[in-house]
């Protein structure tokens, strides 16, 4: 005990406050980067000090997207393109990401997508799709960069998940099961990761008003049973995941892992 009472501990001077949300000279790696809400996530990254790949199918706007990162913020940005639901794109990720920029402390598996249909209405084709694109991708990407966080004793795996990865919804079999693999998924990595102080968590976000929604925004049933479905009542704003993915991705989520922050609008709580 220190005079007066009070531990050592205690004292201001040995909490670090918003500084632990800077993330200066870490290089964090984003799939499905260069749109949506894995570009809003890049931003914020990159406000916070990182420097940031991103890692897309659509190449096209790679180059564009790493230099308005870079311009923005004044961080370091690349991209590279691939399809992170097939191994040998991923390991071709991994070498470019080591051999031509080093080690990431942070990754981000953003990459997914949704087919939307009643089960008799969807093909095996399309359930396989859907679950190859957004669970065989986190494994993949993951397996590929764990070893050097393991190494280096340092890292932040951060999943996209999704409140229908919590919840159910009719019309959606193939994207709930997925989510719901990847919030397991995050459990069991957590786990495994722990003793060599890499954490593994999840942003489940509720209903963004992103590319991938836009196309049926209007609709009655969108409308209803996702919009409506949230306590705030509204879309979620592309820069309302930023906080989570900082939080996550930086040395402030220390003693955080396992764990699936829902961004949802208050939609899980109903």
């Amino acid at each position: 005990m220190s005079e007066g009472g009070m531990r050592r501990e205690d004292h201001a001077e040995d909490l670090p406050g918003l500084s632990s949300l800077r993330l200066d000279g870490q290089l964090a790696v984003i799939t499905g980067g260069s749109r949506g809400l894995g570009w809003a996530m890049a931003c914020g990254l990159a406000s916070a000090g990182a420097d940031v790949l991103l890692v897309s199918r659509s190449k096209d706007q790679l180059a564009e997207k790493a230099k308005q990162l870079a311009d923005r913020y004044g961080t370091r940005a690349w991209g590279h393109g691939a399809d992170v639901s097939d191994p040998e794109a991923v390991a071709g990720l991994k070498d470019f990401c080591l051999s031509q920029i080093g080690s990431p402390s942070i990754v981000i598996n953003n990459a997914g997508i949704n087919i939307r249909g009643a089960i008799d209405e969807l093909s095996f084709s399309q359930f396989k799709q859907v679950l190859s694109t957004n669970v065989d991708s986190a494994w993949l990407v993951t397996r590929g960069f764990v070893e050097e966080m393991k190494r280096r004793r340092y890292g932040r795996i951060i999943h996209i998940a999704s409140t229908l990865g919590l919840v159910g919804l009719a019309g959606r079999t193939p994207y709930t099961a997925s989510k719901g693999a990847i919030v397991q998924l995050t459990r069991a990595m957590a786990v495994e990761f722990a003793p060599w102080n890499v954490t593994c968590n999840a942003i489940c976000p509720g209903p963004f008003l992103t590319e991938m929604n836009r196309e049926v925004a209007d609709h009655p049933d969108i409308r209803t049973n996702l919009v409506g479905a949230t306590a705030l009542g509204r879309w979620g704003e592309l820069k309302e995941i930023q906080g989570a993915a900082i939080y996550l991705a930086s040395p402030a989520s220390s003693f955080t892992t396992g764990s699936m922050v829902v961004v949802d609008g208050g939609w899980a709580a109903r």
